[in-house]
């Protein structure tokens, strides 16, 4: 079944690395939108009335799954905590996938960041306890992203 999903990242430090795993997802209906936003479209988001708050509540709205793709830098990023939290308030299916392997066409590989869902737990539950994490080179997120997105769908009951 072909799913609406949220991707939360860092945006400047990984977009080659997510471009490589937007570029492999695809379980999206033909003629569906790519799951991903761009710069600019982020960048239009901060100048407009409720700025990036409410952009994020329009892009969360209808999906069932957030894909939270992390590297080095993504866990002190404010709105990859606030993208998790409203996934999880919103009662959806939350997964995490280290792309720190993944090959930059300019840099390589980087060194491993901190998993973001660790600034959470629900009723004393760490949220890397409730939600799977993946690594995209060494689990084979090329063949299983699709599974990865199912698995947390059912999870949460969506």
């Amino acid at each position: 079944m072909a799913r609406k999903v949220f991707f939360s990242f860092h945006y400047d430090r990984d977009v080659r690395r997510i471009q490589q795993v937007r570029q492999s997802w695809v379980i999206r209906e033909r003629g569906a939108a790519q799951p991903f936003y761009d710069k600019a479209e982020f960048e239009d988001a901060k100048r407009r009335v409720g700025g990036i708050e409410n952009w994020i509540e329009e892009q969360l709205s209808g999906c069932s799954v957030t894909a939270v793709l992390f590297g080095r830098e993504t866990y002190d990023r404010p709105w990859v905590k606030h993208e998790i939290l409203r996934s999880y308030e919103r009662k959806m299916g939350i997964l995490a996938i280290d792309i720190h392997s993944v090959r930059d066409p300019l840099y390589g590989t980087d060194q491993q960041g901190r998993n973001p869902l660790e600034h959470w737990s629900a009723k004393g539950v760490p949220f890397t306890s409730i939600y799977r994490t993946y690594d995209w080179v060494r689990d084979d997120g090329y063949n299983n992203i699709g599974g990865w997105i199912e698995r947390a769908a059912r999870d949460a009951g969506k």
